[in-house]
């Protein structure tokens, strides 16, 4: 039997008359890359949230590595590490700075924090701007900083909300790699995008969400044998699953 890095069953969440989220179920096995594919507002950063601890559900229960997060929320935090789609980082600190405070949150032991801190900068290409202002870095530099302080206390599950927005291709390329490789080291990744082309060149599996609710989920190969259509593109199984023909603005927003 598969092991589980999470399991959420019957997730649901409004806010008003909006249900954001509608009675969602899917699962995530330890070392694989899920990703939540569908347009903005179709309830993955919600999800995420949910999943985080950030919010409260209001059906449903979600189990991280073994850890129920309704009943120890900071159990899950200790274990998970965060990228949300805008990251709010504090700008008068240096991004030295920030990663020391970031280590100091997670405990992290003074003797271990310069190395871990100093792989990311290398694998990230940030060494050199690290004892710069973070007002002075650009909007990528910035999501790298982000990403680093997601991976300095080595979680078990990573949660990535878009995470890729802001990084040039190079730098898109070199996240990417890292979140494979992690992956091949056992780390879970839970990765939403609005596009496409990053759901099939990253993801081991896809769950389509669209107006809260997932369609369908498996690996692009079962969702193509699902959508009766082998051998098509993403865009087309997208469209097949989602009910298709009007479309078309959607798949427009997600072949950006």
């Amino acid at each position: 039997m598969e092991e589980l890095a999470l399991q959420a069953s019957s997730l649901s969440k409004s806010f008003g008359t909006l249900k954001a989220v509608n009675g969602i179920d899917f699962s995530m096995r330890r070392g694989e890359i899920l990703g939540l594919l569908g347009p903005n507002g179709s309830g993955k950063s919600t999800t995420m949230k949910m999943i985080l601890g950030i919010l409260k559900p209001d059906t449903g229960s979600i189990v991280v590595e073994g850890i129920d997060v309704a009943r120890d929320p900071i159990g899950v935090k200790r274990i998970v590490g965060y990228v949300p789609e805008t990251p709010q980082i504090y700008d008068f600190l240096t991004g030295i700075e920030y990663l020391d405070f970031i280590s100091d949150m997670y405990s992290i032991p003074t003797g271990e924090r310069a190395g871990r801190i100093g792989q990311f900068l290398d694998g990230l290409q940030l060494r050199g701007h690290e004892n710069e202002l973070i007002s002075g870095y650009s909007q990528g530099m910035k999501q790298k900083i982000a990403i680093i302080s997601a991976l300095l206390h080595r979680p078990k599950v990573l949660v990535l909300d878009e995470a890729l927005n802001g990084l040039d291709p190079r730098s898109a390329k070199l996240v990417k790699d890292l979140l494979r490789s992690l992956a091949d080291e056992g780390v879970s990744v839970l990765f939403s995008t609005h596009v496409l082309e990053i759901a099939e060149a990253l993801c081991d599996d896809v769950a389509i969400m669209y107006q809260g609710s997932i369609l369908a989920n498996g690996t692009i190969s079962d969702l193509r044998q699902k959508a009766g259509l082998p051998g098509s593109t993403l865009e087309e199984v997208f469209l097949k699953i989602t009910g298709t023909g009007d479309l078309g603005d959607v798949v427009k927003e997600l072949s950006r």
